[in-house]
């Protein structure tokens, strides 16, 4: 997936920023799937540009050392790196050079990095904190070299319990990590003022979580993997509501809408569209309950005035074509 958080270990997927941006373009296209749909009138495109993501992880090609010294060390330091290979008690060397260039200062027990030390790469990233049995364990910062910068608890080279991943232009994470990935509780927000506050799963908003987008508009219910499906409550800027069923960004299945200006609509939904059977109500009192397709009043319906005096007619792309009683 991508979601590593630096340079201990292999990901899936070949681009992990590609893959990564998702956490930045699925806020922008759950929000543009919301307002762009023109059933509901009157929304404002969602001006977020998702040129702006950035990964929350990065690969480096390198790896991370599995102790390996260069050929480039003098016959002291190979004194000293064979008593560490023999050496069952931590102890404190200098700077030692790593087969990949990388520069590693801090504790070793028995050839291996082992307490507290600092590990820093060519290009410039370093890590600083807990090892054991070479690897990280424990509390540590990683600082990438573009300016991301990950502190929290890691086991075996991975980010795994609560840790903050934070990006160089002001996008955060706060939360819980397993195997380098989101997962668990977590706060997440971005530099115009968005925040996410929920549930995810492998690196993916999944369960419960609250959405509040830069102008005001929010939603709260479910998550899947990323999308918001399944029961939940939409507030637009404008005052528009939405409680009720959702699949993959869109009104789907049963639910209410309201307007602001007093209309409202109760019944079913598929993919944003009024569809099924419902009542749709005017401000002034009038109502329509039947047949719905695609948007429109289609079949048959039941007509009532201000007053309840009602009539039963027939309905074709939104226009009555007869009455019937």
């Amino acid at each position: 997936m991508g979601n590593c958080t630096g340079l201990f270990s292999s990901c899936e997927g070949k681009d992990g920023e590609a893959h990564n941006a998702v956490k930045r373009i699925d806020k922008d296209k759950i929000q543009k799937a919301l307002n762009h749909n023109k059933n509901l009138e009157n929304f404002s495109p969602d001006n977020m540009d998702p040129s702006q993501a950035n990964s929350w992880g990065k690969m480096n090609n390198n790896g991370f050392d599995r102790g390996g010294f260069s050929n480039q060390s003098s016959p002291l330091k190979e004194v000293q790196q064979m008593q560490m290979m023999n050496n069952d008690q931590r102890i404190r060397q200098e700077p030692i050079t790593l087969a990949s260039g990388a520069i590693y200062t801090g504790e070793w027990r028995n050839g291996l990095r082992d307490g507290e030390g600092t590990q820093e790469w060519p290009d410039g990233s370093k890590y600083v904190g807990s090892w054991v049995n070479d690897k990280a364990n424990g509390y540590g910062t990683l600082y990438h070299a573009d300016g991301d910068i990950y502190e929290g608890n890691w086991q075996d080279d991975k980010a795994y319990g609560k840790g903050i991943y934070t990006h160089a232009n002001g996008a955060k994470y706060n939360g819980e990590w397993k195997d380098d990935k989101q997962h668990g509780f977590g706060v997440e927000s971005w530099p115009d003022g968005a925040i996410y506050e929920g549930h995810y799963f492998e690196g993916k908003k999944n369960g419960l979580g609250k959405l509040t987008f830069a102008d005001g508009s929010a939603y709260e219910g479910n998550f899947q993997m990323n999308e918001i499906s399944g029961s939940g409550f939409y507030v637009w800027s404008d005052g528009k509501r939405y409680k009720g069923q959702w699949l993959n960004n869109k009104m789907h299945g049963k639910g209410q809408l309201w307007w602001p200006d007093g209309k409202m609509y109760l019944g079913d939904f598929e993919e944003d569209k009024r569809h099924g059977n419902g009542l749709f109500k005017w401000k002034d009192g009038r109502e329509y309950e039947g047949d719905w397709l695609r948007g429109k009043q289609h079949g048959t319906g039941v007509y009532r005035n201000h007053k309840g005096e009602e009539r039963k007619g027939e309905w074709v792309e939104g226009k009555r074509v007869q009455w019937l009683s």
